[in-house]
């Protein structure tokens, strides 16, 4: 073979090489370009899904810390709520609705329980407490309101209570002034109804039947008096009792007692009559059958358990 043309072929040949060399040099460089888009694609979706990790994650921790201060806030709802119903036990004395406060802060006190239990991250159990929460506002504020209508009912009764007791006072007192008015009444016209002596006469007469002052020749003593005329008195009979006391105080008398002020008094004579509410004349009679002093004698006359006269004369 001519030396040219295995030249030639050699050119050829290393021109194809050459060739080869350059379009794998070129493939290399696609793979590369390739591979590096790959990766730049690869890190960016790594950067993504990083950054988007990231992102809930702060999201999460920040619902973590709503969560954490909306149980801290429905802790002290609750808590608040388990002593108002404390004090609304305090403030009434209706048995059967503090029997119903009971039971709703038993069940506060349950949930409250719970809630301290759940941990801040558990987001259901948390809605549900705070849907709880949320019906117990409403039944805590229609008993606040029941509780409030009541306090305005007890208000309304005791100032009824209140004008009733001054009523009674009054009518107490008007009573009391009455009775007074009536006793004194009874007291007048007791006194008013009471017999009255008067023109009371006592002396003393000898055997023949004539006035004497000297003790000695005295044989008997004779009382005259007359019973006033008196309309407002009962009529009927009476008793009228005489008493005849010496100077030395004794009473002269026959061993008859009767009743003055709650005492038995002796009496000297008693004489019956018959009374009409006019005036009626009465004498009576004591036979001297002792040894008598000389001295001021007094008598006493009584009726109706009054002492309604009393006289007095001297004997020498």
């Amino acid at each position: 073979m001519p030396s040219y043309i295995r030249k030639y072929l050699y050119l050829c040949a290393r021109k194809s090489y050459i060739k080869g060399q350059k379009q794998k040099d070129m493939n290399k460089k696609t793979l590369l370009i390739a591979a590096s888009a790959v990766g730049i694609i690869l890190v960016g979706i790594l950067i993504y899904m990083n950054t988007k990790m990231r992102a809930r994650q702060e999201e999460n921790e920040q619902m973590i810390e709503v969560l954490k201060m909306d149980k801290a806030e429905m802790e002290n709802e609750y808590e608040q709520f388990a002593m108002q119903y404390n004090e609304m036990m305090a403030q009434i004395n209706n048995d059967s609705l503090i029997n119903q406060l009971a039971l709703e802060q038993e069940r506060v006190q349950k949930l409250l329980e719970e809630l301290r239990q759940t941990k801040a991250d558990n987001a259901r159990e948390i809605i549900r407490l705070k849907k709880e929460l949320a019906t117990l506002r409403a039944i805590l504020k229609d008993y606040v309101m029941q509780i409030d209508s009541l306090n305005r009912e007890n208000q309304a009764l005791k100032v009824d209570n209140n004008k009733l007791r001054n009523q009674n006072q009054q009518a107490k007192e008007h009573i009391t002034t009455l009775s007074t008015q009536n006793e004194e009444l009874v007291d007048k016209v007791a006194i008013a109804s009471q017999l009255n002596a008067t023109g009371i006469s006592a002396m003393a007469q000898n055997k023949r039947g004539k006035d004497t002052d000297k003790i000695s020749k005295a044989k008997k003593f004779v009382i005259s008096f007359n019973i006033a005329r008196n309309v407002t008195t009962q009529t009927g009979m009476r008793t009228i009792y005489v008493r005849i006391a010496t100077p030395t105080g004794t009473i002269l008398t026959s061993g008859g007692t009767f009743q003055y002020e709650n005492r038995d008094l002796q009496y000297s004579i008693s004489k019956d009559i018959e009374y009409t509410g006019e005036e009626h004349p009465v004498t009576v009679y004591w036979d001297i059958a002792e040894s008598l002093s000389a001295g001021e004698y007094r008598v006493d006359i009584f009726a109706d358990g009054q002492n309604i006269g009393t006289t007095t004369f001297s004997m020498r």
